[in-house]
C-alpha cells in the first residue's frame, strides 16, 4: 500500500472514530457485589435497566465461587481472593435470581430498574 493511501487510511479511522464520540470507561456504572464461601453481598444487586454497566465481583472467601445467572446467561468462577468483572450491553427492567454454584444455598437477586 502506498504511503499516501495510508495515510488516507489512517485519516478516515480517525474520523469515523471522532465522529462516533468519545467512549469512556468512568461513565459506565460500576456494581459492586461481594462473594464469601457461600454468600453473596447485598442480597439484592439493583443495577440500571436499558444502560450498559459493569459488575465487579470479589471473591473475599477462601474457597472459589460461581458467580451464575441462568436467566442472563451469564456466569463467572473466582478463585478465592481475586477479583473479576462482566460488562452487561443493556438488561431489561426486571429480577433476575444470581446463585453461586459452587456454594448452591448462596443467592441473591439482581433488580434493574
Amino acid at each position: 500500500m502506498s504511503r499516501l493511501l495510508r495515510r488516507a487510511a489512517i485519516a478516515a479511522l480517525l474520523l469515523t472514530a471522532a465522529a462516533a464520540g468519545p467512549v469512556r470507561a468512568d461513565e459506565m456504572p460500576v456494581i459492586k457485589v461481594e462473594m464469601r464461601d457461600g454468600v453473596i453481598l447485598p442480597a439484592v444487586i439493583e443495577v440500571p435497566a436499558n444502560t450498559r454497566f459493569k459488575l465487579e465481583i470479589s471473591n473475599t472467601g477462601q474457597s472459589p465461587v460461581e458467580f451464575e445467572s441462568t436467566e442472563l446467561k451469564r456466569e463467572k468462577a473466582l478463585a478465592a481472593g481475586s477479583t473479576s468483572a462482566i460488562v452487561f450491553r443493556t438488561l431489561d427492567a426486571g429480577t433476575y435470581q444470581v446463585f453461586d454454584d459452587f456454594h448452591p444455598d448462596a443467592k441473591a437477586t439482581l433488580v434493574a430498574k
